[in-house]
């Protein structure tokens, strides 16, 4: 599952730099994630650094883009090896 990040965000800046896989960038209006980047830290860490670092809780669950846990360790091993070759 990718994450999500809601309208209550108040763009505090801290979670862009946390996330492992660069999913994290500025929308129009508060910081959104990108779902084909976003591991929910997946091979990184035991848990997604964005909602770590959250003081808000703003990020949830994306319900339009379900994926278990070995679909995200897929995703990892194909953008770090896209990283590698790069």
């Amino acid at each position: 599952m990718a994450l999500r990040i809601t309208d209550e965000c108040i763009n505090c800046d801290v979670c862009e730099p946390q996330c492992p896989n660069q999913a994290i960038s500025m929308g129009p209006d508060y910081y959104i994630i990108d779902p084909s980047r976003c591991t929910e830290c997946v091979g990184h860490f035991g848990e997604p650094q964005c909602q770590v670092v959250c003081p808000v809780e703003c990020i949830d669950v994306d319900p339009d883009f379900q994926e278990d846990q070995p679909t995200l360790m897929d995703k990892f091993l194909h953008l770090t090896k896209a990283a590698v070759d790069s």
